[in-house]
Formats: C-alpha cells, sequence, structure tokens
C-alpha cells in the first residue's frame, strides 16, 4: 500500500560542492539547512540580519549587504531597556548601544564580503504579511515585542512580492554575476495570523517564487514546503505547538535537500566528514583509557588524512580539538 503522495524533485544543476560558498537568508527554517551545512562544514553563512519572515525585510537586508551598509546610532531605537534595530533580529538588541552597532555593522561587513564571492544563495520565505511603522509606513523586519499599535500589518500581494524580488535579483546578479540562487517556503505555519490567512500567505509565496524561477537561468526551487505539507501531512512530524516541523520532519526534508541539492562527490565527502562531527561528539566512559587515546589519535589522522586530500576543507577547529585532548 502506498502511503504517501509522491513527489518529483528538479535536481539542482550544476549542483552544490564543498567547494562553493553557501550564503542563506530567511524565515527560521532557513537556519535548519543553514544548521546542517555548517555542521557538515560546508563554506556557509545564514541570516547576517538575524531571522526573517517576508519578502520585503529579505529584499531589504540582501540590498543593505550589497550596499555594504553601516547603520549609526539614529537606526537604533530603546525599548524595554534595550537597544534594537528594527532591521534586525533580536539577538542583535543589548544594554549597550555602541556594542549593538558594532554587532551590526561587523555582521553586516562579513555578509558584503561573502554575498561578493558567495556561489550559491538560499532564501527561505516565511510569510506575506508585511509590519510597517505606523508613524512613517517604514517596513520592520522584526517587531521587538513592541506594542500593537505602533505597526500596520500588511498582507503583501503577488505582485508586490514579485516586484520587490525582481528587483533585488537584478542587484544581486549584477553585484556578482555568478551567484546562483536557491528558493524554498518555509513549512512553519504562521496559525497567530490564522489557518486561512496562513494559507493565502503561503499561496502568494509560491506564486511569486515559481514566477520568478521560470524568468531567471540560474534560480532553483527547492520543496521544503511540499515534503512537509504534502507529503509528510500529519500532525505527528509537528512539535508540540502544531506549528513547527519537528526532529523527523525537519530530518526528511534535508535527506531529501542533500540528495537533490548535492554532488556526488560532496555527499559522499559529506559522510566522511560526519564520522568526524559524530567523534568529536562521543563522551569517553573513561578518558584515561588506552582504548579511548587509540580512538582519539585515529580521529585525528582520519582529520589530517581528510585535509591533505582536500585542502578547502574547514576541518581546523576539530583538528585542534582532537590535539587538545590527546595531550592532556
Amino acid at each position: 500500500m502506498q502511503f504517501q503522495v509522491p513527489i518529483h524533485i528538479k535536481p539542482l544543476e550544476p549542483r552544490i560542492t564543498y567547494r562553493d560558498k553557501i550564503l542563506l537568508i530567511g524565515s527560521c527554517f532557513t537556519e535548519h539547512i543553514g544548521n546542517f551545512l555548517i555542521e557538515q562544514k560546508f563554506d556557509a553563512l545564514q541570516n547576517p540580519n538575524g531571522i526573517l519572515f517576508d519578502p520585503v525585510s529579505v529584499c531589504n537586508s540582501l540590498v543593505s549587504y550589497i550596499q555594504n551598509k553601516q547603520y549609526e546610532e539614529k537606526d537604533l531605537f530603546y525599548l524595554n531597556e534595550c537597544w534594537h534595530s528594527w532591521q534586525h533580529h533580536s539577538r542583535f538588541s543589548g544594554l549597550d548601544k555602541q556594542q549593538v552597532l558594532q554587532q551590526i555593522n561587523a555582521s553586516q561587513q562579513q555578509a558584503h564580503t561573502f554575498l561578493k564571492q558567495a556561489d550559491w544563495l538560499v532564501i527561505t520565505l516565511g510569510s506575506s504579511f508585511l509590519y510597517k511603522l505606523a508613524e512613517n509606513y517604514v517596513p520592520v523586519a522584526n517587531c521587538h515585542k513592541a506594542p500593537a499599535q505602533t505597526f500596520i500589518k500588511h498582507l503583501s500581494t503577488i505582485e508586490e512580492t514579485v516586484t520587490a524580488l525582481d528587483g533585488t535579483l537584478h542587484q544581486l546578479f549584477h553585484f556578482n554575476p555568478s551567484l546562483k540562487i536557491v528558493f524554498t517556503i518555509s513549512p512553519v505555519r504562521h496559525i497567530r495570523d490564522g489557518v486561512i490567512e496562513n494559507n493565502r500567505s503561503k499561496a502568494r509565496l509560491l506564486e511569486a517564487t515559481h514566477h520568478l524561477v521560470n524568468k531567471f537561468d540560474k534560480l532553483y526551487y527547492f520543496p521544503a514546503y511540499e515534503l512537509v505539507i504534502d507529503v509528510l501531512r500529519d500532525y505527528r512530524f509537528y512539535d508540540i505547538d502544531l506549528v513547527h516541523p519537528n526532529y523527523p520532519a525537519t530530518q526528511f526534508v534535508l535527506e531529501h535537500f542533500a540528495a537533490n541539492c548535492l554532488d556526488a562527490d560532496a555527499a559522499a565527502l559529506m559522510e566522511e566528514v560526519k564520522k568526524i562531527v559524530i567523534a568529536r561528539k562521543h563522551k569517553a566512559f573513561n578518558p584515561a583509557s588506552q582504548q579511548h587515546k587509540k580512538f582519539l589519535a585515529a580521529t585525528l589522522d582520519k582529520i589530517k588524512a581528510l585535509q591533505e586530500q582536500y585542502p578547502f576543507l574547514q576541518l581546523r577547529e576539530e583538528q585542534v580539538y582532537f590535539e587538545k585532548e590527546l595531550s592532556v
């Protein structure tokens, strides 16, 4: 018996390799993909502004990286005993205004440099709902728990989303002509907006994204949304909040991402890297035993062999860790 609807995923062409630089931006589901790539030692940078949900915030952030925008004191505001930026996630917020600015601008500079050299940009869109400041209609990327009357909530039309993304894509390709872009739609359900409203929001993202993918040669679509919503189709695959996909669901998506987005050599090398990553997480029952020392030495030899064979592989942190453990 067949218990799942089959899904055809068009593989990337070309596919992602370990030599590629990958910038990821967008909703919290972006970070599932980003964390997966980073843990497997791909050269990836994720969410330089922190988590972003709507297309306008994503576009504004990408343009700021292209321009290498540096934020000033006037770009911050004070609320609930912290300094914040309307364009950044609360992980940048803090008590010291200068420190907040320093962190934001350091991230801007890093994103500017990385994006100029990037081979891939992964954009995960979460919601068509956009929030604007009521006083001047400036779009915000994060509300920072400000009072509801501070904002005007707007459900972006398909045309508005296409226009925003289209303009940003032209700037991106001018800034980095070799850049390739993968779009995904987050399977996280924005139920606070309402079930019907969430579906309208996602539908607009889907239509806008596919319009652009059909327009540009270097744009691709990976169906993270469809894998959870249409293939898994069960609340068993959501956390207790019934909003966020749980661990089995995210792993299911990541397995399909690896199978359809990574090239064969990268997939094979990833299995070797995975062994190193797992070995580092290993907690020895008896750290002083000769058996454990042999395990450390064998793993260190494997790291050195991989780095010699693949000089671009980022295993320096693991090498230092195992050398330190052996010296104890």
